[in-house]
């Protein structure tokens, strides 16, 4: 056992000396060694411990240097370095109560501590202070209850006190009062006979800002009131209500796993910590899918709450949903339909279908392995042989519809089943059945199934027949669905203008049909909604494009179609939208490619002429100013991923139009575009951070990204600075980040906190003249930090660098270089002699000095001043060099518009004198250096 001591002390001495050298992360790392070879409560161990709780300190990993002091405190009690350094950090979580503990241990036990004094009397003003705020609090709170929870007062004065509540419970101090005066089963039993909505949906709130990041008061809350509660409050037919009570469900889940409201992953730790509570939750969630009670409004909230939270690993909900039997519900809720309304019929909204479909595909996305898929796809199966074999009308049917979810939602499982024997024959029989049920469904499951090339010319041999035959029928409903297939089918060649499936001026033919159902007012949403996605397949062509373009009457409706927020409406909407801007994905072709595809006599794509910028340009403005930028907003609350790649894509088409930019926002765009740029494909991801990018530039980041927006902006704009990215989504995004690091020191911080830093420097190093001359701008608004002026300071080359670039041919470079090193110099003396290590200092200081931008110029007359500002050594050498009559130069500058360089030229010309650097000859008036500067160079030349 000596032995392993032994070696334990020899990683503690490493750990010291990675310690001494800033190395925090390698101090943890061997300190950690030593604790595993230590003997279990040893003083060593208490040694250890401590130690790594002072690393821990440095990299500001608070929780863990509360955990290693306790476990060295159980060793040996009252150990003052353990309990000041635990007061450190709980001071640092703001557990001021706990740190003056840990504080007044320190003094009881060593009266003589000097480190703790000056601690224990900040804490005692902030413990003082903090107690005489709970005083107020918990009288305020007092009131808000006698007021709140009181049927008989007044209805105003009972709103206002709930209200009240809410934004108490976001302080912790208040949460804790609260909870102590038993306010959640206040809430309880208070919503039982609760008739006012906003009383109601605030008393909701109120549990939720409980709940919010603390684990201890979310047990308390699901202990006074159970988990089903949480299914009682979502039943609603009130839209605030329902989102109210989704919210706080995932605020729940948030807390318990471990994520927080800006989309992190969940804590795997957590996780396994409150397992059975996560597992109970979503269970139930699981289990309301199908319950025939709740509100079609409820079931698609339920829904979203299982599709936003089954990806997260640490979770791992996806797999246990299946075993679940989650699938069957699902697909009950993707078979339900209007026409079968019985007393056991689920209410469903017409999102339902829709939400049901993309939460299939999230969950099938999460079918890491062959195993997993296969179990999937068995579940699907056996669903459709329970309902297959009940030989009536309302199986197939339902079969049907649900085959038509799977071929929208998981596309690999749908075209599984619609692969397997007898079920296409069984949907093409439905089709030409007299029976205009059979027809819709058979129609949709069609126009489901043509979604690749393969499949769309299956049906085109098969099919188109049957589908122009329905397009003829006299119910409306029938022929829209019909026309949809036959669009689709029409549309397979995509952009490509060389290919045309159907006769020449058969697709415009198709497109004039579909507007008339899309802007008849007396036409059912349902139709219309099938227009638009008539379009979304037709609108591949240019001609459409530019002919539905100058159809104003058809824009808006299209438009007014999106504002409804209706999920089943999305798809059409948005890909028609996607279309006419021109927002798909395009293949870049390469020239040297393009010839051997000619040589080789292969099918080469065709662009349309009306497919050029200045048409696309034209059409973006048309769009932007019927305001589809509204009708995107409503459309944004879906939760399918590639949905908002699709919404992301329009506005960053959108946005590439400086002028349209502020449209945008002012429609509420740039709102919905922060969390679609936080989670999603990584393409709708990249699009929404664009677009993020392109209004930060242009718009002042105050307007555009007002409170706490300008912070969350933050992180999605760094993603951009990735070498996956292109140049321009580069330099945009580093435009965009100079504007906002030009606002305040929170959000440059957080810049910082996002490892912008590093990101912004790298491409000062390009090539690319534009994506350094960002990136030094972006440094330039920066340097205002203290953090980043630290890093400045530190043993490095980026004081040098900056010098360097005040010698680019690019003025606005050397601009933006000077001005960074303006501010350096001005704060920093140790940045000011960096410059003069710099081999061809005197060179840079001449470029800047002579320069013929007056900017540039003054800029460098004030670094000047800064670097010999009470600095005699600096000052001497350079004015033993040329940099003098430069001055005397710029001294004598007449220009107005020079003033101020002329002024700092004198400025640095008295501070050398007052120096003794130079001196002025009592006759000619002239300067020259003084004997001691004369004695400077000499002794420089010696050496």
């Amino acid at each position: 056992m000596g032995v392993f001591n032994e070696e334990a002390e020899n990683y503690k001495n490493i750990g010291n000396d990675a310690f001494k050298s800033e190395k925090f992360e390698d101090a943890v790392s061997f300190y950690t060694k030593a604790i595993d070879l230590s003997e279990k409560d040893s003083r060593d161990r208490a040694t250890y411990l401590k130690n790594r709780a002072a690393a821990y300190l440095k990299i500001k990993e608070y929780e863990k240097v509360i955990n290693d002091c306790d476990e060295a405190l159980q060793i040996v009690p009252e150990d003052p370095k353990a309990l000041f350094r635990r007061a450190q950090a709980l001071e640092s979580l703001d557990r001021f109560e706990e740190a003056y503990r840990d504080a007044k241990t320190i003094f009881t036990v060593d009266p003589t501590n000097k480190a703790v004094q000056p601690v224990l009397a900040r804490l005692h003003v902030i413990v003082q202070e903090r107690a005489r705020k709970n005083a107020q609090t918990s009288n305020k709170v007092e009131q808000m209850f006698k007021l709140a929870f009181e049927i008989s007062e007044d209805k105003e004065k009972r709103q206002k006190a709930m209200g009240n509540l809410v934004v108490l419970a976001k302080e912790s101090s208040g949460a804790d009062i609260m909870m102590k005066n038993g306010v959640v089963h206040k809430i309880q039993q208070l919503l039982k006979i609760e008739k006012n909505p906003d009383i109601y949906i605030n008393a909701v709130r109120v549990i939720s800002q409980l709940c919010k990041r603390c684990v201890e008061r979310t047990y308390a809350v699901i202990k006074v009131v159970g988990i089903p509660w949480f299914l009682d409050i979502i039943d609603s037919d009130n839209e605030e209500r329902v989102n109210a009570a989704q919210y706080c469900f995932q605020v729940i889940l948030n807390t318990l796993s471990g994520m927080d409201t800006k989309h992190t992953k969940p804590d795997p730790q957590l996780c396994e910590k409150n397992k059975s509570e996560i597992d109970t939750l979503l269970t139930c969630l699981t289990y309301s899918i199908t319950n025939r009670v709740i509100t079609g409004m409820a079931r698609d909230a339920i829904m979203e709450l299982i599709m936003r939270n089954c990806h997260y690993t640490a979770i791992n909900w996806a797999e246990r949903f299946v075993e679940i039997r989650g699938l069957q519900r699902l697909l009950e809720v993707c078979s339900e339909l209007e026409e079968y309304k019985y007393e056991s019929a689920m209410n469903i909204t017409p999102s339902s279908a829709t939400i049901a479909a993309a939460c299939l595909a999230r969950i099938y996305e999460n079918m890491y392995y062959d195993q997993a898929r296969e179990r999937f796809n068995n579940q699907v199966d056996e669903f459709v042989k329970d309902k297959l074999m009940s030989p009536d009308l309302e199986s197939k049917v339902r079969v049907t519809v649900a085959i038509t979810s799977l071929l929208r939602g998981p596309l690999d499982v749908g075209n599984y089943v619609i692969s397997k024997e007898g079920i296409m024959e069984m949907i093409l029989v439905m089709a030409q059945t007299e029976d205009p049920l059979q027809q819709k469904v058979a129609c949709e499951c069609l126009i489901a199934a043509a979604s690749k090339k393969d499949k769309a010319r299956a049906i085109i041999n098969k099919g188109v027949d049957i589908l122009k035959k329905l397009y003829t029928s006299k119910n409306d409903a029938v022929r829209v669905r019909a026309l949809v297939g036959l669009c689709k089918i029409g549309s397979f060649g995509g952009d490509d203008a060389s290919i045309r499936p159907f006769a020449d001026g058969s697709t415009k033919k198709l497109a004039e049909a579909c507007k008339k159902f899309l802007v008849n007012p007396a036409k059912q949403k349902d139709m219309r909604k099938w227009a638009a996605e008539g379009l979304s397949y037709l609108t591949l062509d240019a001609d459409v494009k530019e002919k539905l373009v100058e159809d104003q009457a058809a824009i808006q409706a299209l438009i007014e179609l999106a504002k409804t927020g209706d999920q089943s409406c999305l798809y059409g909407v948005v890909t028609t939208l996607v279309n006419l801007c021109n927002a798909y994905e395009k293949q870049e072709v390469m020239p040297e490619m393009l010839e051997l595809a000619k040589f080789a006599k292969h099918h080469i794509p065709e662009q349309h002429e009306l497919d050029d910028p200045d048409f696309v340009s034209k059409r973006l403005t048309v769009l932007c100013k019927a305001g589809v930028t509204t009708g995107l907003v409503a459309l944004s609350k879906t939760e399918s991923h590639n949905s908002r790649e699709l919404i992301s894509r329009v506005f960053n088409a959108i946005c590439s139009q400086q002028e349209l930019r502020g449209i945008v926002v002012q429609q509420g765009g740039a709102k919905v575009l922060i969390p679609m740029a936080l989670e999603g494909t990584q393409n709708g991801k990249k699009q929404a951070a664009q677009a993020l990018a392109r209004i930060g530039i242009t718009i002042n980041p105050e307007v555009a990204f007002p409170g706490q927006r300008n912070l969350e902006v933050v992180r999605p704009l760094i993603a951009l600075l990735h070498p996956d990215c292109s140049a321009l989504e580069n330099f945009e995004a580093l435009m965009a980040l100079c504007n906002l690091a030009g606002m305040n020191e929170t959000t440059r911080n957080r810049i910082l906190k996002e490892g912008g830093l590093a990101k912004i420097e790298h491409y000062m190093f390009e090539d690319h003249m534009m994506l350094q001359r960002a990136a030094t701008q972006c440094i330039c608004n920066l340097v205002q930090s203290e953090e980043v002026v630290k890093t400045y300071e530190a043993n490095n080359d980026k004081c040098k660098f900056l010098y360097l670039l005040c010698q680019e041919e690019d003025t606005d470079t050397v601009m933006a270089a000077a001005g960074a090193l303006c501010i350096l110099t001005s704060v920093s003396k140790l940045c000011c002699r960096k410059l003069l290590d710099c081999q061809v200092w005197l060179e840079t200081l001449r470029f800047l000095l002579a320069n013929p931008n007056k900017e540039i110029q003054y800029r460098g007359s004030y670094m000047l001043y800064n670097i010999i500002s009470g600095d005699k050594d600096i000052a001497a050498r350079i004015f033993e060099t040329d940099v003098m009559e430069i001055l005397m130069a710029l001294s004598k500058l007449e220009d107005p518009e020079q003033k101020k360089t002329k002024e700092l030229a004198q400025k640095c010309l008295e501070a050398a004198e007052s120096m003794g650097v130079i001196r002025k000859p009592d006759q000619s008036g002239g300067i020259s250096p003084s004997e001691e500067s004369k004695q400077h160079e000499n002794n420089e030349n010696m050496q």
